[in-house]
């Protein structure tokens, strides 16, 4: 079975509606759900080295992919919430990026486009 966002979106708002946890759900509620998600994925990389975080055994990064489906489920039922459209404005966001960062310039470089 493929899943696509607009169905795994259908499926927490079942998920949400079986439990009657509308009242929670929140764009704040959900916002601050999100960040507590992303520390707890940042949490697995504390302390690791950069060669270190590259090479996670496998049941760390089972570990890592829980937490990043929290991190995405969160964020759709944010999205969901307040009506937008996460791929359109993912699509949006890699423009101005491009605009931001062109390759001539930003290409090796992790200096932000605001760096002098």
């Amino acid at each position: 079975m493929t899943t696509t966002i607009p169905s795994l979106t259908q499926d927490l708002r079942d998920f949400a509606a079986a439990r009657d946890w509308a009242p929670f759900h929140s764009p704040k509620n959900l916002a601050a759900a999100l960040s507590v998600e992303a520390a707890e994925l940042l949490e697995h990389f504390q302390w690791l080295t950069e060669e270190q975080s590259r090479h996670l055994p496998q049941a760390k990064k089972d570990e890592v992919g829980a937490e990043a489906a929290d991190v995405l489920l969160y964020l759709l039922q944010l999205c969901d919430k307040l009506d937008i459209d996460l791929l359109e404005s993912a699509r949006r966001k890699m423009l101005v990026n491009a605009e931001k960062y062109p390759v001539a310039t930003a290409r090796g470089s992790s200096q932000k486009h605001t760096a002098d």
